[in-house]
């Protein structure tokens, strides 16, 4: 990352920075609740507890009806530990000492925490609490009477003109109904903005971690940029420990945007893509553009006076930070920008202000993590206290090698666990790839393609997406994903998305690559560019072929890859082709697979599938930018009633600006989605015999 200000921070060991545990906590509640219990604890808050119970809004209310003089330690920690006060003022508010107190302790926690507050004026004027008017002023003259504390009768009333001046809502007119509604949306829209990513079951070593980068952060400082680089071998836990960062800090920024896997996304999606989500993330807003150039100045224009959290996940390129944060100067004052990455070189070339090294777990933290995943207990369990120290030897402390070990030894006896030590003693020292094979092979055939399929095909993929594929192909999904998931093998997202570890995945892929080492057509799944190119182009593929996905490096996005009509001829078997970005030639094919699922094919040459294909068992079709002219002849059985049993669920047509013809008729039990995106030369549109969601903008 280039710079326009030389600031950097060498904190070593003898740093005198001071550490705040409260400024990177975890909260333990959505929403406090502070109210007067005799103005309104018997209607309003109960309903309005209710409404944020129903919305699965974690909501602390105190129902302690007999209160001391000060607030109890334990109401304390609750108004501590909420991301959200939502504040009552109603006209008796001001009798309570109680209250008073607790607001003292909010209106702390949103200096010290960044806590936020939401005033609720219930049956009173904001002037009134402002100014300290009718039953306010009341009040008032009642404490200083009894009371004889200036002090504290004044700082009461600055909390006081001070919560009144903040953005909030009034009952007026309204019914409550209507006014805890309102407030339901408020406290959703905060919600969705602070969404908290999803860090580890048992996040052993996490803590420690977190706090030294937390130093390296500054974050005492609005008036610097701060970039900060974290750096470790694949599997150590960079992901694991910046969402954790992640989720502690983002709520003190005006934007934050935590963009995961780079070093794959960039592949699939291209660089334009993350440039997106960037601007999406922290602004809200939609970039229409097919250049990284534009996406670069609008990210510079439109940030640079914006204090955001930016955290950029998996780097290998330098392409993909000058693209993405290539100066701190895009960024507005108070912002964070952290890099994780297996490679300390990048970090140096691209001139971070502080690094930081994630270390391996010690033996104790490596030992309570995999006795988590083993024995659900802190430790290891009677009879098997010293079989773990051998698996130590073989994790070398790797969390994911660690949680993926101990997840497929859980409840099995002692000969089990000898048996899959003694094949760890057979591995070569430091293969972690092949200590990790050891539990994928303890799967079953279902579960084993489904790993394959995940690992090449649908890996960030939407879960109830991938089950339906899945299923469609005759696998288990439900089960087979379930073991998965058991296993530690993949996990699911905040956003029920399928997340497997690079490390995983390269090891699915190694596990494919082996089914023939010479020949790429022999084997079940290809996703290499080049061994691809040499399938397609030299008709090598065989019966073996289940997938192929193309996906081209960033900078080959025009390189061209040559089809003839047989390049598909011997795929009897095919159930995935994906291309994304990348071009091919030739006009027509003699062959598709009849097995196809998923056909997903952008630019694609063809100006009509060939005749053999039916389509029969295609369950996601999709064209985008292609010379296709017509689909009827493929889909004429579509129009038959007999043929109720097709699968295909969504249709999706994009600037298939030569497309003509279609089935003149749907008949289609499955079909969820049909879209159809600038074809201009459309001239028959079908008849819809049942609803689906259609889109047919600019056709």
């Amino acid at each position: 990352m280039s710079t326009s200000s030389s600031m950097a921070f060498q904190l070593g060991a003898s740093s005198s920075l001071s550490f705040s545990s409260s400024s990177i906590r975890r909260w333990t509640h959505d929403v406090f609740l502070s109210f007067r219990g005799e103005d309104v604890r018997q209607n309003f808050i109960s309903h309005l507890y209710h409404a944020l119970h129903q919305r699965g809004i974690n909501t602390y209310i105190d129902n302690n009806l007999e209160r001391g003089e000060e607030i109890s330690s334990e109401l304390s920690k609750a108004i501590e530990g909420s991301m959200i006060s939502i504040i009552v003022l109603s006209k008796n508010y001001a009798e309570s000492r109680w209250c008073l107190d607790e607001l003292l302790k909010i209106l702390e926690c949103k200096e010290m925490v960044k806590q936020i507050i939401f005033p609720l004026f219930y049956d009173v004027d904001p002037s009134e609490v402002r100014h300290q008017k009718g039953s306010f002023g009341e009040a008032f003259a009642k404490l200083r009477y009894k009371l004889k504390d200036e002090v504290k009768v004044t700082k009461w009333e600055a909390a006081l003109e001070k919560v009144a001046n903040l953005s909030g809502l009034e009952l007026g007119d309204r019914n409550e109904s209507e006014f805890i509604q309102d407030i339901i949306k408020w406290v959703d829209s905060i919600m969705v903005n602070r969404t908290f990513l999803k860090v580890a079951k048992h996040p052993v070593g996490i803590e420690s971690r977190v706090r030294d980068i937390f130093q390296h952060l500054n974050m005492g400082r609005n008036d610097i940029i701060c970039t900060i680089g974290i750096f470790g071998t694949g599997g150590i836990g960079k992901t694991t420990i910046s969402k954790e960062v992640y989720n502690r800090i983002s709520y003190q920024f005006e934007g934050s945007c935590f963009l995961k896997n780079i070093r794959e996304t960039s592949k699939v999606g291209g660089l334009i893509q993350l440039q997106k989500t960037l601007l999406y993330e922290t602004l809200g807003i939609s970039l229409e553009c097919h250049d990284t150039e534009k996406g670069i100045n609008v990210i510079r224009h439109r940030l640079c006076f914006k204090r955001v959290l930016l955290i950029l996940d998996d780097v290998d390129d330098l392409v993909q930070l000058e693209t993405l944060a290539g100066a701190r100067d895009w960024f507005g004052s108070g912002s964070r920008i952290i890099i994780t990455t297996r490679d300390q070189h990048l970090l140096n070339i691209s001139k971070v202000d502080s690094k930081y090294e994630v270390k391996r777990l010690d033996h104790n933290e490596a030992l309570e993590l995999f006795s988590w995943h083993a024995f659900e207990e802190d430790k290891p369990i009677e009879d098997y206290v010293e079989l773990p120290k051998q698996v130590m030897q073989y994790a070398e402390g790797l969390p994911l090698v660690l949680t993926v070990l101990g997840s497929d030894l859980r409840g099995q006896n002692i000969n089990y666990w000898r048996s899959t030590l003694d094949k760890y003693k057979r591995i070569p020292s430091k293969n972690i790839q092949k200590v990790l094979c050891i539990s994928y092979d303890g799967l079953d055939d279902n579960e084993k393609e489904i790993f394959l399929d995940i690992a090449f095909f649908f890996n960030g993929q939407y879960l109830d997406h991938v089950v339906e594929i899945l299923d469609s192909c005759g696998f288990s999904p439900e089960n087979g994903i379930k073991r998965l998931i058991d296993k530690c093998l993949i996990t699911i997202t905040t956003y029920n998305t399928l997340w497997m570890h690079d490390l995983l995945q390269d090891m699915g892929r190694e596990i494919v690559r082996k089914e023939s080492p010479k020949e790429p057509g022999a084997r079940s799944r290809l996703w290499f560019h080049e061994d691809i190119r040499h399938v397609l182009e030299e008709n090598t593929g065989t019966n073996n072929v289940e997938g192929i996905e193309v996906i081209l490096p960033e900078s080959n996005d025009h390189d061209m890859i040559r089809l003839s009509p047989k390049s598909f001829a011997k795929m009897k078997r095919l159930r995935f082709f994906k291309s994304h970005g990348a071009y091919f030639s030739g006009r027509s094919l003699d062959y598709l697979s009849n097995e196809l699922r998923v056909l997903d094919w952008s630019n694609c040459p063809l100006q009509s599938l060939p005749s053999n294909f039916r389509g029969e068992k295609l369950f996601d079709f999709k064209l985008y930018r292609g010379r296709i002219q017509e689909i009827s002849g493929q889909f004429k059985n579509l129009t038959r009633m007999r043929f109720f049993e097709y699968k295909l669920a969504r249709l999706r047509l994009y600037q298939c600006s030569n497309m003509k013809s279609f089935p003149r008729r749907l008949k289609l039990r499955s079909l969820e989605v049909l879209t159809l995106f600038n074809c201009s030369k459309l001239q028959t549109f079908p008849k819809i015999e049942l609803t689906v969601f259609m889109d047919a903008a600019r056709t």
